[in-house]
């Protein structure tokens, strides 16, 4: 992969280089700020803000290194850990093919209900039918095109996600609060809610298994244009504050929609959805139900395609490089996205019914394997002479973080079996 600058690219470079940034922003705002963010607002207003800013920022080091990485070797994330030992290969292989079913399973069945409730009821489109459809849609854009088009969708549906959920928060803010006289502000920190925190966590602002793919999806626009280093930092940079902010955003919709509303929130299966379009439509209006439901389609949507995506070439290139081959085909690639795609139909339908224990499942997977992919990631770049020593220490920082919150996590669970 070239990263230095040509006289056919130099203009405009930094605006041109934008889109795997991006894509890692698509695929984090989805169930993350979607749900949670959302849920995390209607349930403790506005306490948990500052715990979302900080897993930003102690995860910030870890999704960075991909693109870093990849600008300073030409390399993929991947091809870093083969080239550390075929062991931390085989370990993010392993770990990437489970990471790829339960996420993309998760974010799948959250669009699909979100889709059921968008479409007239009078067409009679069950989850089942609807979950077909839009893997089988899912799968046609991404075998039928190439990176280029994946580019061109993911930068539309931002663009309208983040402009749709700013006219929607600057509405729900202009009608006053919800909270009604006497509402008790609840605590979330207690051993009750750590389940809730460590999910919220989990997927903010995505699996840190994403900046693998980040990786792979620069070294596919690298195959379009030449891209310089800083452009490429510009770019994740912007796609991680788009998806902080964002997370924010979605805080405040649960805040000023819901939060001391008195009306019990719903926590199990696809009942959240609704309830959460409906109380928009009475705090803004019932023109607003539909617009609400589209950001939210919309969100997932975009995610659904590039979790197929990325996680299908991180697999991909993960068994090229243990078969020591010198490049995948498309046809492989083709393959894998086929086989997460039918994977996560399969899941979808057996899980139809259980919404918020999938995604719970997935967000708190995605937070247990969190200091694995930390480690794999700091261990590329420590040692390099462009690390900073802001970053080490943050980057460290953040392994403290992860690692000490999973495992309270875990002895939380062992007490609570035991």
């Amino acid at each position: 992969m070239s990263t230095t600058t040509s006289p056919a690219h130099a203009p405009g470079s930094r605006w041109a280089a934008v889109g795997p940034g991006l894509l890692m922003a698509s695929a984090a705002i989805g169930a993350s700020h979607l749900v949670a963010s959302t849920q995390a607002g209607a349930l403790f207003g506005w306490q948990l803000v500052g715990l979302i800013l900080v897993a930003n920022l102690l995860k910030y080091p870890f999704f960075r290194f991909g693109p870093q990485f990849t600008a300073e070797s030409g390399l993929s994330l991947v091809e870093g850990y083969a080239r550390k030992g075929r062991g931390y290969l085989i370990v993010f292989f392993i770990l990437c093919i489970y990471s790829s079913v339960v996420s993309a399973a998760g974010v799948a069945l959250l669009c699909t209900v979100i889709l059921a409730y968008l479409l007239p009821a009078s067409w009679g489109l069950g989850v089942p039918l609807l979950a077909t459809l839009l893997m089988g849609i899912t799968w046609a854009l991404l075998v039928g095109g190439r990176y280029k088009a994946l580019d061109t969708v993911t930068k539309v549906i931002l663009v309208v996600l983040s402009l749709s959920t700013v006219v929607a928060v600057v509405m729900a803010a202009s009608q006053g609060t919800v909270r009604e006289p006497g509402f008790l502000d609840p605590s979330p920190w207690n051993l009750a809610t750590l389940a809730f925190l460590v999910a919220l966590i989990g997927w903010m602002p995505a699996p840190i298994e994403v900046s693998a793919l980040n990786s792979l999806w620069i070294r596919a626009k690298a195959q379009d244009r030449t891209v310089r280093p800083q452009d490429i930092i510009f770019d994740f940079n912007l796609g991680f504050i788009v998806s902080t902010v964002l997370a924010v955003i979605f805080v405040a919709l649960g805040v000023f929609v819901q939060y001391g509303s008195g009306e019990e929130l719903q926590m199990a299966g696809g009942a959240y959805i609704p309830q959460l379009m409906s109380m928009y439509g009475a705090a803004i209006g019932t023109w607003a139900v539909p617009l609400m439901a589209l950001i939210a389609f919309a969100a997932m949507f975009g995610t659904v395609i590039t979790v197929v995506d990325g996680y299908a070439r991180a697999s991909a290139e993960s068994l090229r490089l243990l078969r020591r081959r010198p490049d995948f085909s498309r046809r492989e690639k083709n393959l894998w996205i086929t086989g997460i795609s039918l994977a996560a139909l399969a899941i979808v339908l057996w899980m139809s019914a259980e919404l918020a224990d999938m995604l719970r499942y997935a967000m708190i997977s995605a937070f247990v394997t969190a200091p694995v992919f930390a480690w794999l990631n700091f261990s590329l770049v420590r040692r390099g002479p462009r690390l900073s020593p802001a970053l080490r220490w943050l980057s460290w920082a953040g392994l403290v973080f992860l690692v000490g919150f999973t495992l309270l996590f875990l002895l939380t669970l062992v007490g609570a079996v035991g």
